[in-house]
């Protein structure tokens, strides 16, 4: 009873901030994304009868801890779902820096929500798995599909309206995205605790969730008619009214440092020059910097000579799950 499966990352050009119920991770808003080629993870996952409790490795190291417990949390749905009352054994790699805001959650639990489910003999559409998904991390439910996907928030308090959609293949349109490398620290405020605290105490909080349906329609046409112009504002805009949530919590925080900001002059500079170039920026310091074939050498080249950014990594859209028949974590 063992099955590898690989999932890559997504980033969200409409923003998945705060929950509406935190046990079933049922957001506030819909959020859009697109899934990366250059970041995932790959898990294998086994059952097997002879195993005393679940473990978990993570890029050949033992877990233990919150991490531990997420993992172990999510293997319990599961096996509800199954029927089974047996352990695993849970093996990753990480292509991705951990809890930077790199979206390391949603390629991991959408790696092994697929992995496992395989493995314990669970049948799946994409839809179930998704649905399934989202409870280990919600914006992992987008990394089921490839392209571009829309997380429904859904309406009903048990959460089974709420999962990812595709919207278009990822062959649709070529367009790129720069991760830009600052730091690959954990952060000191994270993703799930952020939300929180921005939901109970922010005043800015309902003007963002009440910009978010005017911003998903314009930016869904934009992608149906890859006007990259109209995308790319409307996704740094959205970014910028997510993190704008932050500095209005009590006690405020930001997860910015002097160079993400650099980064976005930056990246404005380039639009200045002619080159269409637009930011986003996740619940971290890093940066992502949307931007056409074309000009990938200016671009890259740009972001790299900024001091203080360490490695700025390039990704094309990418797939949605697949599963290795090899059983191998590559």
């Amino acid at each position: 009873m063992k099955a590898t499966a690989k999932a890559h990352t997504n980033i969200a050009l409409i923003k998945y901030w705060g929950k509406r119920d935190e046990t079933l991770i049922l957001p506030t808003n819909n959020s859009l994304s697109v899934t990366l080629d250059g970041f995932y993870t790959t898990t294998s996952v086994e059952f097997n009868e002879q195993f005393t409790k679940d473990t978990f490795v993570l890029d050949d190291v033992s877990i233990a801890g919150e991490q531990y417990q997420r993992v172990a949390n999510f293997l319990n749905l599961v096996r509800q779902l199954a029927g089974k009352e047996i352990y695993a054994e849970v093996k990753s790699t990480n292509a991705v820096p951990t809890a930077a805001g790199f979206a390391s959650s949603a390629s991991g639990f959408a790696a092994l929500a697929a992995a496992s489910t395989k493995a314990i003999g669970l049948k799946l559409d994409n839809t179930e798995l998704s649905r399934l998904t989202r409870q280990g991390s919600g914006s992992a439910c987008r990394s089921i599909f490839g392209g571009f996907a829309e997380w429904k928030k859904g309406e009903k308090d048990d959460g089974t309206d709420s999962f990812a959609v595709p919207i278009t293949p990822k062959e649709h349109w070529d367009i790129r995205v720069a991760a830009v490398v600052l730091s690959s620290k954990m952060k000191k405020v994270s993703s799930r605790e952020g939300m929180k605290r921005t939901v109970d105490t922010s005043p800015f909080f309902q003007g963002w969730v009440d910009s978010i349906p005017t911003d998903l329609a314009e930016i869904k046409e934009g992608i149906f008619a890859k006007d990259f112009e109209k995308v790319g504002q409307i996704a740094e805009a959205n970014c910028l009214k997510m993190h704008a949530t932050t500095l209005g919590a009590q006690p405020p925080f930001t997860y910015w440092l002097d160079t993400t900001v650099t980064v976005m002059q930056t990246v404005r500079a380039l639009r200045e020059q002619g080159i269409p170039a637009y930011f986003t920026i996740d619940a971290g310091p890093n940066v992502k910097v949307l931007y056409l074939p074309e000009n990938e050498e200016e671009v890259q080249s740009t972001l790299r000579n900024i001091p203080g950014v360490t490695d700025v990594k390039l990704s094309r859209v990418g797939q949605g799950i697949t599963y290795l028949e090899d059983e191998s974590i590559v």
